[in-house]
């Protein structure tokens, strides 16, 4: 056995690794089960192209296992298991990626699905162990060996009897600090909250021997601890099974566990692309309106995994704002990683997923508004809001993809209606969209302006929310037709002989009118004879392009 240096730029590498590269320390264990997931891979491959190699589906696994005297935490994988020279390039050499080359070498298969890229995530583990140990046999070789390194002092690698093929990592856990508790890796609760957070779909068996509560045959309230192999990952992604094999109920109890809600999702998108760019995507809409959404606890984004590996909570970049209420996962193999696999990259396949995304989100609810259109209303009036801020945001840049999905109360039968539904209807030779705003339904209705609009056979959007007119002074018009508040200018409204009426009125009132605006000069700019009341005595109006309250 003889003490082998690591490159001095290797040595710098490591120090980045435990210090700078990753910024959580627990996912050292998803990097190594990835790893053995990659070695189970590879094995796998080799059984299905060579016969001598053969192995059983079922003997393919991953077990994890603790000492807490000697504060030891161990992965072992049945995997391809490696020779002393791969050992000495892959864990000799940091940043040498077997599984890369692997994949490098076997692109046209298609049975391979390889995590590992970069070749530092095993390197992770120096993070929380002091000292690491390897042993490994390879499917390639009748002599086994063992890998010893403490950190940047360099490795050691030596022979050993080993007949189970695949490889074991010990980790020995650094002692503890003022602010990391190492032993928290040794507590079974935390290593399997670990392994269902990151690692739950890695396809094959993650299994441990578990302290179980028993009670004991024929005495009451005894019970006996027996220890228990247990699997600790489901395997098989909901999103990756068929459509077809999933219920109702398993999709509700998904996402109900998954993303926290007493309430079943109104609406689920579960899909697959496939092509040069491939993602799979489970995508839920709420059933009720979060009760933090609109202030900045709540965070948006999609969860990204990479193989079914478990890569971010809240990828952003994946979702427009607009979109923000959408809940759900997006799974690629094609998605491009920084070197941690903690943070996505902006790159070109990204934004073509996200497009994408985008698509699907608004098909769905075009989809619905026309089929289900009472769903559609209650969707609407959770998130409407969250659609007429994304008319306003960005200076009306996402008019075209939101315009079709808003929806106005209407003086028109009393109920919400799309402005296509508005405009279809609007009476000939009308060129604007009539529009109020007001606090509620009720108080609109008892404005003096509406009985006269009304009466004219006018129909009348009611704008309720704050946002609303910001909103369509970002669209300008629709279909060619501008809108046109009620309360401010001249709505023309008069039959000729209706105007020539008012201005014969007007002559004959003019000293009263007068009088009028003398004595309220500080409150109003004018007074004026108006077409606008039918039953009302008076009415306020402003200007054209101004508000008031």
């Amino acid at each position: 056995m003889e003490k082998q240096q690591f490159k001095a730029e290797s040595k710098r590498l490591l120090d980045l690794m435990i210090h700078s590269i990753y910024t959580n320390k627990e996912i050292f264990l998803r990097e190594l089960i990835s790893n053995a997931s990659d070695a189970l891979d590879k094995r796998h491959f080799l059984s299905l192209t060579n016969d001598e190699k053969r192995v059983n589906q079922e003997d393919l696994k991953i077990t994890l296992s603790t000492n807490k005297d000697l504060r030891t935490f161990t992965i072992q994988d049945t995997g391809i298991g490696m020779t002393k020279e791969e050992l000495e390039n892959h864990l000799g050499t940091i940043a040498k990626s077997g599984s890369f080359d692997f994949k490098q070498e076997n692109k046209d298969a298609e049975d391979i699905d390889i995590i590992g890229q970069f070749g530092v995530g095993f390197y992770s583990a120096f993070m929380v162990a002091s000292k690491i140990v390897v042993e490994s046999l390879s499917a390639n070789d009748s002599q086994g060996y063992r890998w010893t390194s403490e950190g940047a002092d360099g490795y050691t690698i030596e022979p050993i009897d080993r007949t189970e093929i695949g490889t074991t990592i010990t980790l020995y856990l650094r002692d503890n600090e003022e602010e990391e508790n190492y032993d928290e890796y040794l507590d079974t609760y935390k290593i399997k909250s670990l392994i269902t957070k990151y690692s739950d779909y890695v396809r094959y068996p993650i299994q441990m021997m578990v302290e179980v509560s028993r009670p004991v045959e024929g005495k009451e309230d005894e019970y006996t601890t027996e220890l228990e192999l247990q699997t600790l990952n489901s395997m098989v992604p909901l999103w990756k099974r068929n459509k077809k094999d999933i219920t109702e109920e398993e999709y509700n109890n998904f996402y109900m566990n998954k993303f926290m809600d007493w309430e079943k999702p109104q609406k689920v998108l579960h899909y697959s692309i496939e092509g040069t760019l491939s993602y799979q995507a489970l995508l839920f809409i709420p059933s009720k309106t979060p009760y933090n959404f609109y202030s900045q606890e709540y965070e948006p984004g999609l969860q990204l995994y990479s193989k079914s590996v478990f890569i971010m909570d809240h990828a952003k970049d994946l979702i427009p704002d607009y979109f923000r209420f959408v809940k759900g996962l997006v799974d690629s193999d094609d998605v491009s990683l920084n070197i941690s696999r903690e943070i996505l990259q902006q790159d070109r396949q990204l934004k073509i997923i996200a497009r994408s995304i985008e698509k699907k989100i608004k098909s769905a609810l075009v989809d619905m508004l026309v089929k289900e259109r009472e769903e559609y209303e209650s969707f609407y009036k959770n998130f409407g809001l969250q659609l007429k801020y994304g008319l306003y945001s960005d200076y009306g840049a996402h008019k075209e993809q939101l315009q079709d999905l808003i929806l106005f109360y209407s003086s028109h039968e009393d109920r919400y209606v799309t402005l296509k539904e508005y405009v279809e209807r609007m009476k000939e030779n009308q060129d604007v969209i009539y529009y109020v705003s007001g606090d509620s339904i009720e108080s609109i209705k008892k404005l003096p302006q509406m009985e006269r609009v009304t009466e004219k056979g006018y129909e009348v959007l009611y704008f309720l929310d704050d946002v609303d007119e910001f909103a369509i002074r970002m669209l300008q018009t629709y279909m060619g037709k501008s809108f046109k508040s009620i309360n401010q200018g001249e709505l023309d409204l008069d039959t000729e002989e209706e105007k020539a009426e008012k201005e014969t009125l007007k002559k004959e009132n003019a000293s009263l009118l007068e009088a009028l605006k003398d004595a309220l000069k500080d409150k109003v700019k004018d007074v004026t004879i108006s077409s606008r009341l039918a039953s009302h005595p008076v009415c306020l109006i402003s200007d054209e392009g101004v508000s008031f309250e």
